[in-house]
This record gives structure tokens, C-alpha cells and sequence, in this order.
């Protein structure tokens, strides 16, 4: 978050999280892509 947006603060995060929500939704289309929550680490998109 910080390399990204330069803060980690909850509403960043919150922010990050709505983003990745509308994405997952827009690449539910293709059921072979997937955005895989890797803890600790970040996202991981997977086909």
C-alpha cells in the first residue's frame, strides 16, 4: 500500500478492497481468471 499510494491507512485499504471487488466482478465473465487473496503477501491473479 505505501509503494502504491504512499499511505497504509484504513481508508487506503478500504479503497484497495473495493477495487479488487469491482475487478473480481468484471473478471467473473471469464470463470478460468481468478484473484487469489495471498495473506501476507498481496494478490495474485491466476488463470
Amino acid at each position: 500500500m505505501n509503494k502504491l499510494w504512499g499511505t497504509d491507512d484504513f481508508f487506503t485499504a478500504r479503497s484497495m478492497d473495493v477495487f479488487i471487488s469491482k475487478l473480481r466482478k468484471q473478471l467473473s465473465k471469464d470463470e478460468n481468471i481468478q484473484i487469489i487473496n495471498v495473506r501476507g503477501f498481496g494478490y495474485k491473479l491466476t488463470d
